[in-house]
């Protein structure tokens, strides 16, 4: 009897995780099965594929731990395809009780069942989360209603450490949406596309107001037709935004003012960081500006009056007419801009860096030949700073496929400077929704992209040859007489495990690349 109380101590502390399977040939049917009002830290639900969508909506609040988050993780099928949530005549569990049911299918945030808290350490993955708009609508706890236009597939109302991973949110009035209260939020590997509302200017891909929101290996695609939305819209205070591929939207980033405490009041509020992504504006977009930061509401006391820290970016434009790359909302706002490729297939002539305010420092880049500091009249400033390239071609692979990477004669190749700060660039994206290692030799290359050869026979192709020149090189050290620095990829005087996977990432990447050239290659014959 004398363990009895270690026992009993043992048993409180202990936590229970459990494993809810939802789908074909599980222990629940559907989602709505599920008892969201008593998740407990560690607790997973798994939502396997099937063939229909689930036409099912919820809310999560309820708090894991960082030891043991709330899982609500998809299974893909076979041919890795995501279950589908679909907000179309969905259906709310009756059990639950929150408000702002309109506005998201998922919701991760406030409610009356379960009992309201602020929900943390939440994982929401592998979900293709669709068609959360009006017209259509669902069934709640006040039956029938229509989705508001600024509804969202996943409304972050609010929570702390909330992650957003390998989703596909479409086909709503905001792909995602967070509000003020949230905080520590990572977006990641993610496709979202195909939101807004027509002729509405307020609905975006992405809108989010949050203390410490990081994006990163994310697909950014075009809004629906017609829709006049940014494309990742931001308020947020801490806001990090790397190695993702941006593609049009009225612009690609708008940066602008929070109108509350928790952001305004945060020291990370005066710095935004932007670098190693891809921004791509199509011919007919509605706006020629690709960045805007600093705000929109017109108090200018709310205004970021920061830095804006834009590097390592790749810019492609493919407008007919006027590009302008950014737009400082008034003079207190600033950008500290190198190591970028800003690259339009129109003559420079047509290119300018700035709108009118703001005090912009450029160096180490390369941009088109004939550029201008604004179409207009400045009020601010543009600084340039020396070591800016100019030129008609930088040396891109295949820009007509959309392959940004440099060819082994890029002028671009060696250029920038090093990374000051607390960010320094270690990764790239990859297509789609991936990402590589991204290994500096001597200075960075600029853009997005560090050219980093492993076609050891110089044949032009990354293949069979070339792993077995790197696994005969594999196991040396600098000190061996057979040492060849080629192999060294990672640069640690060492040919190891670390060079392998750096490796194995460019060989794979190039044999998907190759067999893509392939199929194009064949349908245009045909």
């Amino acid at each position: 009897m004398r363990y009895l109380p270690l026992l009993i101590l043992l048993l409180s502390t202990t936590t229970w995780a459990r494993t809810y399977n939802v789908g074909p040939s599980s222990n629940f049917e559907n989602i709505s099965n599920i008892s969201w009002e008593t998740l407990a830290p560690g607790d997973t639900i798994q939502i396997h594929a099937r063939p229909e969508p689930y036409h099912e909506k919820w809310v999560i609040c309820r708090q894991g731990t960082a030891e043991n988050p709330i899982v609500v993780r998809g299974i893909p099928d076979a041919n890795g395809t995501l279950p589908i949530i679909d907000g179309q005549n969905a259906t709310t569990r009756v059990q639950l009780n929150y408000w702002n049911e309109p506005r998201g299918i998922i919701k991760i945030g406030g409610a009356n069942v379960p009992a309201d808290t602020m929900p943390a350490h939440i994982i929401v993955e592998n979900l293709d989360i669709r068609s959360g708009r009006p017209p259509y609508t669902f069934t709640g706890r006040y039956g029938v209603e229509n989705y508001a236009n600024n509804s969202a597939a996943i409304f972050l109302e609010k929570g702390d450490h909330i992650t957003i991973r390998n989703c596909i949110l479409r086909d709503c009035g905001n792909g995602f949406f967070c509000a003020s209260q949230s905080s520590n939020v990572l977006v990641e590997g993610c496709y979202i596309y195909n939101n807004g509302i027509e002729n509405r200017i307020y609905e975006h891909n992405n809108y989010t107001e949050a203390t410490n929101i990081t994006f990163q290996y994310n697909h950014f695609g075009p809004l629906r037709k017609g829709c006049r939305g940014n494309n990742l819209k931001d308020r947020s205070a801490g806001t990090v935004i790397r190695y993702n591929w941006i593609e049009d939207g009225n612009r690609q980033l708008d940066l602008v003012d929070s109108d509350h405490p928790e952001q305004l009041n945060d020291p990370t509020y005066r710095n935004t960081y932007v670098y190693g992504n891809i921004l791509i504006e199509s011919d007919g977009q509605g706006n020629s500006q690709i960045v805007h930061y600093g705000g929109d509401s017109r108090d200018l006391t709310r205004y970021r009056k920061g830095t804006l820290h834009f590097y390592n970016n790749t810019v492609v434009s493919t407008r007919t007419d006027r590009t302008t790359l950014l737009r400082l909302s008034s003079n207190d706002e600033t950008c500290q801009m190198f190591n970028n490729i800003i690259y339009t297939t129109t003559p420079g002539k047509q290119l300018a860096l700035s709108n009118d305010a703001g005090t912009l420092h450029v160096h180490h880049n390369w941009i088109k030949s004939g550029w201008g500091n604004s179409f207009g009249t400045l009020s601010g400033t543009v600084l340039d700073q020396g070591n800016n390239l100019a030129g008609t071609d930088p040396g891109f692979i295949d820009a007509m496929h959309q392959n940004f990477e440099l060819t082994s004669s890029s002028p671009c190749i060696d250029y920038g400077t090093d990374f000051p700060g607390k960010y320094p660039v270690q990764h790239k994206y990859l297509k789609h929704q991936e990402h590589g290692h991204r290994v500096i030799h001597q200075s960075p290359d600029l853009g997005a992209y560090e050219t980093l050869s492993v076609d050891f026979d110089d044949s032009g192709q990354i293949d069979f040859s070339d792993f077995i020149r790197f696994a005969n090189a594999f196991g040396q050290t600098a000190t061996d007489p057979a040492w060849d620095t080629r192999y060294d990829l990672n640069r640690n005087d060492k040919i190891d495990f670390g060079d392998f996977i750096i490796f194995i990432e460019h060989f794979t990447h190039a044999q998907i690349v190759n067999s893509a050239l392939k199929g194009f290659n064949s349908d245009k014959k045909c």
